[in-house]
């Protein structure tokens, strides 16, 4: 046995806080904003390997604090010693002892009441003397040479590209956390990124840094959030459920200004987003909490990327309550992305293939035909039409006439063959001015134009008629005259009748009818004259489904709770009106009408938007008006 010198023991500690090239910049950044700084600029080569050098406007270090810095274990940042009040980002001094063990660092560094600043070089763990230097009051520091001190670690790390991007996603996360300061990342290709320093600070301002920092399409797709509870306060703004991503990567959480990844706030986040999102799609959003230091505990994690909360039900409670009041006041609302894309697909070349032609040479038209013109179709509601009772499903399953536009000789009267339309000033939604392929609803707004999926649409309206009636102490059922009885196999139907209680809260009785059957004496109303057994089996298709999901998400809420509502979910959707079925006018108007008086009614139950909104302007544009 012999004891370790302390410059092996040092390169031995830095294991576990310089893992690559990122873990020094956000060591680096961390200390530039605990120092006070308001704009700091990070540049690079060769993914940090080569250099890595971090300049700051911060209060800078004495020649004593520097030559202290520079050992391990020696901080400012805990005055008193207690680790339960933690208000800094940095804390164990081990950052600058630890970089300094592996790489060569220089670091620069003057006080404003100082006339000149102090050098100090820490190679491979051994250290220079001090020298003065001149600069601007702050600090800049140079690494360089990374892991030259033990070079195994050079082959665990990635492509240049690989740590450059890391490196980015580092300061990204930094700047969401910090709006007041300015961040600046300098490579040896392309321009610089820059995030400019929000003066005011204030939800604007943050929803701006939010725009730098997670794209220009975030802001209209976004939501503000502010609700506070027994000494948290949690602030940010969250993306509608149709605008969401393949990756986590764009979910952002900071705790008292630090960044953090916390499996408790993502959970609380999936839970929340749960009911409006597919399960392999994950929202945008930034969520910013604050508390009293001594409830979170910071200290437990080598990178200090994860927290612990002393009362972690209520924080999740927090998290979930306010998301699920901020997306219940946006109404009918549905991401902008969706136009784009159309608008996209539609311009000459687009993914859709469709070309615009001018003019009617394009198109010849056979010799001695004539000329017709459009009439007015006619799509409007009767006179005295009124909305929708809500606890009404307002659709016939009564086929109906073509709504197609009808053609008419020259001089006749399209005006005469017209009825009244439907307003469109009076409704978000505006009016249903037409039916497409019985699929899809084209309604006219004010300055646009608005397409509903009536499937998905009305697939969401049940829904949240059957949560409301459930949390109301039931969901309304309807007796039927003479009970179904629905076969299938003897393990299928063991699987219902253990789930008939909670089946029976739902509105749906049933009862066992000898193996392998079970008798239906009672389904939901609002789903009544539809395909009992096609129900059922939707049913235990959800039972298998919720069955296995049960435990999947950490901190999502009552199991049972959730397991109802994905059963609810696929009743809906059972009971909804399918593509194909033609409306009649006063039927779309009903729908839209529904949509806008109903949570949640831009996405179906999957996630998906139930509707697109194209601006007059963009249509203009689509055809050279603009």
């Amino acid at each position: 046995m012999r004891r370790l010198d302390s410059i092996l023991v040092d390169r031995i500690a830095a294991g576990e806080v310089v893992e690559r090239p990122a873990s020094v910049v956000k060591e680096l950044v961390e200390n530039a904003i605990d120092a006070g700084a308001v704009s700091i600029e990070v540049a690079i080569e060769a993914g940090g390997r080569r250099l890595i050098r971090v300049i700051d406007d911060g209060h800078g270090m004495g020649p004593e604090d520097l030559d202290l810095a520079v050992e391990r274990h020696a901080t400012s940042k805990l005055p008193d010693g207690d680790l339960g009040r933690i208000v800094s980002l940095g804390f164990r001094g081990e950052a600058l002892p630890s970089i300094g063990a592996v790489a060569r660092l220089a670091i620069t560094s003057r006080r404003a009441e100082d006339r000149a600043g102090t050098n100090l070089v820490v190679d491979a763990g051994i250290k220079a003397t001090l020298r003065p230097a001149s600069g601007p009051r702050g600090t800049r520091i140079e690494v360089t040479d990374l892991f030259s001190a033990t070079p195994a670690r050079l082959k665990f790390l990635k492509s240049d590209r690989a740590e450059t991007a890391a490196i980015s996603e580092i300061l990204r996360r930094l700047a969401v956390a910090q709006p007041g300061i300015r961040f600046t990342l300098r490579t040896e290709n392309g321009n610089p990124t820059v995030f400019p320093a929000e003066s005011e600070p204030g939800p604007a301002a943050f929803l701006r840094r939010l725009g730098a920092v997670l794209g220009v399409d975030f802001p209209p797709n976004a939501v503000p959030l502010a609700l506070a509870r027994e000494g948290f306060s949690l602030e940010g703004h969250i993306g509608l459920p149709t605008f969401h991503r393949g990756t986590a990567s764009h979910i952002h959480f900071c705790v008292n200004g630090r960044p953090v990844r916390d499996r408790l706030l993502l959970g609380a986040v999936r839970g929340a987003y749960a009911d409006t999102m597919s399960a392999d799609r994950h929202p945008v959003l930034a969520l910013a909490l604050a508390c009293a230091p001594d409830l979170v505990d910071v200290n437990v994690h080598p990178a200090k990327t994860e927290v612990r909360f002393r009362d972690p039900g209520l924080v999740r409670a927090l998290v979930v309550s306010a998301i699920h009041e901020s997306l219940r006041r946006v109404g009918a609302r549905s991401s902008t992305t969706g136009a784009a894309r159309t608008l996209d697909a539609l311009r000459p070349g687009g993914a859709g293939g469709f070309s615009l032609h001018s003019g009617a040479a394009a198109y010849p038209r056979p010799a001695g035909a004539d000329t017709y013109r459009v009439a007015t179709p006619s799509f409007a509601a009767p006179a005295g039409w009124r909305a929708p009772d809500r606890d009404r499903s307002g659709f016939s399953d009564t086929p109906q006439a073509s709504f197609a536009a009808e053609f008419v000789p020259p001089g006749a009267d399209s005006r005469a063959s017209a009825e009244p339309q439907e307003p469109v000033s009076d409704h978000p939604l505006g009016a249903a001015r037409a039916q497409l392929h019985e699929t899809y609803i084209v309604a006219q707004t004010t300055d646009g134009i608005v397409i509903v999926d009536q499937h998905a649409a009305h697939e969401r309206l049940v829904y949240e008629r059957l949560k409301r009636e459930r949390a109301e102490g039931g969901v309304a059922r309807q007796g039927l005259l003479i009970p179904d009885v629905v076969e299938m196999a003897p393990a299928e139907a063991d699987r219902l009748i253990a789930a008939a209680e909670d089946l029976e809260r739902l509105g749906l009785t049933l009862e066992a009818f000898g193996p392998g059957a079970v008798l239906v004496r009672a389904v939901p109303s609002a789903l009544s004259g539809g395909s009992v057994k096609n129900l059922v089996l939707d049913v235990l298709d959800a039972l298998d489904a919720s069955g296995v999901e049960e435990g999947g998400l950490v901190g999502t809420g009552d199991p049972l709770s959730r397991r109802l509502d994905a059963i609810l979910s696929r009743m809906s959707c059972h009971g909804s009106i399918r593509a194909g079925r033609r409306l009649r006018a006063e039927e779309m108007n009903a729908l839209l009408r529904e949509m806008e008086a109903t949570e949640n009614s831009g996405q179906c139950n999957h996630g998906r938007p139930t509707f697109v909104t194209l601006k007059l302007s963009d249509i203009e544009r689509l055809f050279g008006r603009r």
